[in-house]
């Protein structure tokens, strides 16, 4: 929770007040990885996010330890040795859409968010491609996109090398109410 009023902090303090600013206290963050001897899977509901309607700035961050795994040992190999979560306790994205739909009209709005996305402690510029969607005054947000382990310097051990993938598949869900 602290977390979300840190974003939320750095939010305000960069944009004027009276704009149409939307936040997510449970977005869904699943991540997927392919490997030949063990497929790896984990969920959390504990991302936040902050939108800005007018501007089309959107911040997410999602604590690295409260991914889930089915596997007790997965999960704590995931945390302790490729991800050093104690180290870099979370990830996120701050960047701006290219193109804000107009989020008084309902339909679905192919997007597209370039900014910094960090993992790991490595930041690196991206666009990530979404889908935010308006429905009734809801807005919500989806997205599917790869990351490289090599790009964040995520190191797997030849050992291993058969049971991690080099890329993971990321999946984000988030539904956003106006904040007051």
């Amino acid at each position: 929770m602290k977390y979300i009023a840190l974003i939320l902090l750095v939010w305000f303090s960069t944009n004027q007040a009276g704009q149409e600013i939307y936040v997510c206290k449970n977005a869904t963050v699943s991540i997927y990885s392919k490997a030949p001897i063990e497929d790896i899977e984990a969920k959390t509901d504990k991302g936040t996010s902050v939108f800005n309607a007018a501007t089309g700035e959107l911040a997410f961050s999602v604590p690295i330890r409260s991914l889930k795994f089915d596997k007790a040992l997965m999960q704590e190999h995931f945390n302790e040795n490729y991800m050093e979560s104690d180290k870099y306790p979370q990830a996120s994205f701050k960047g701006k859409l290219a193109q804000t739909p107009d989020v008084t009209k309902d339909g679905v709005y192919p997007v597209m968010a370039s900014g910094v996305f960090e993992v790991h402690g490595v930041k690196q510029s991206r666009t990530i491609p979404g889908k935010l969607t308006v429905s009734g005054g809801a807005i919500s947000l989806s997205s599917e996109f790869i990351v490289a382990c090599k790009d964040h310097k995520i190191e797997i051990p030849t050992l291993v090398f058969h049971n991690i993938a080099e890329t993971i598949k990321v999946q984000v869900n988030a539904t956003y109410s106006p904040y007051k």
